[in-house]
């Protein structure tokens, strides 16, 4: 009965901890449904896809949100028409790559101020070499859910779209979420099924600003509904794990070199903790564990943990979270472990 209460105390206090970032990331991407050309948005970006990956994975900085918001901000690129390979980097590099999480590993690590550089480089180094890996694939439906998939199809036959509000003819409805676009009249309709090419008609500013708002409430409420059982089910399975998996065992393991990295590898994958705090988390295993073992902990937590895992099924397939979860965590590993050797 312990145990049950711990695992539910632990739920709560995860649910508590990312559901304001899971919002501030669904206000982010209402707002890029809104006020973002795709078209432009598309056409500025390199076509290097690795200079694309590295300005994905810098966009980070514009967007101050953890692991938990991140992933309706990426979705949301992604459904504007952004190349997959970018929305990745940014996908992996925006929990670190931020005002907010770069502050608060200075607060935690000013006397060793590496760590602070080093967790910005591998993260960006980290996050570019998997963009770029990604952008090898030129057909996005093997990695993506299929109302992705079905969203970027209708996208490349709409070379010329303009926004839903300012265009005067009949335009094809904007895609609200993974799952649903909105109708002429109003109603959701299941992305799956033929796009719908009646649109609305403005006519005056004060319409279109009604239009707007709705767009956006609209938006607002069905990405919450959509994310918020995903983080509800990765909030569960990360507590539960933390109760039957001791953190004692976990940190037994991390005698050597190597099994530290690995030890830390997997103490950040399973605690869930968010990146504006996990610095301050790290510093209290700072005189047990190494310096590239806390690098680990700092680098990989944010890119891979359960809460993040749950969300990111509502952007790729099973299959894809298994390649970012491996890939990643190789990565990480050498980095890491290069640095424990070579400093």
């Amino acid at each position: 009965m312990d145990r049950l209460y711990n695992a539910f105390t632990l739920f709560l206090s995860l649910l508590v901890e990312a559901i304001p970032f899971l919002l501030l990331g669904v206000l982010l991407s209402s707002a890029l449904l809104l006020f973002i050309d795709e078209r432009q948005l598309v056409k500025n970006l390199p076509k290097n896809p690795i200079l694309g990956s590295f300005i994905g994975s810098c966009v980070g900085f514009l967007f101050p949100v953890c692991e938990c918001g991140n992933v309706p901000v990426a979705r949301r690129l992604l459904m504007q028409g952004v190349p997959t390979s970018v929305a990745i980097g940014f996908l992996l590099a925006a929990p670190t790559i931020n005002p907010i999480v770069i502050w608060s590993t200075w607060v935690a690590f000013r006397d060793r101020p590496e760590i602070v550089l080093l967790r910005i480089v591998f993260s960006l180094s980290i996050a570019t070499i998997i963009g770029c890996i990604f952008a090898v694939q030129k057909n996005p439906e093997p990695l993506l859910q299929p109302a992705l998939c079905n969203r970027l199809r209708y996208l490349m036959t709409q070379k010329d779209r303009q926004p839903l509000w300012e265009k005067n003819e009949a335009v094809p409805a904007l895609l609200q979420s993974g799952t649903y676009i909105l109708g002429q009249s109003g109603q959701p309709w299941q992305s799956s099924a033929a796009m719908p090419l009646s649109g609305y008609r403005t006519s005056t500013k004060k319409k279109i600003d009604s239009k707007k708002l709705r767009l956006f409430l609209d938006n607002l409420v069905q990405e919450l509904r959509e994310l918020g059982g995903m983080l509800v089910i990765g909030s569960a399975i990360a507590a539960s794990i933390q109760v039957f998996v001791p953190r004692e065992i976990i940190i037994s393991l991390g005698q050597g070199p190597i099994t530290s990295i690995l030890a830390m590898m997997l103490l950040a994958a399973v605690v869930s903790i968010c990146s504006t705090v996990d610095s301050f988390f790290a510093l209290s295993f700072a005189s047990v564990f190494t310096s590239g073992s806390l690098l680990a902990f700092l680098v990989f937590g944010p890119m891979i943990d359960l809460k993040a895992i749950g969300l990111m099924f509502s952007i790729f397939k099973p299959r894809m979270i298994i390649y970012l979860f491996a890939i990643a965590a190789q990565l990480t590993f050498i980095f890491t472990l290069s640095y424990s050797y070579l400093f």
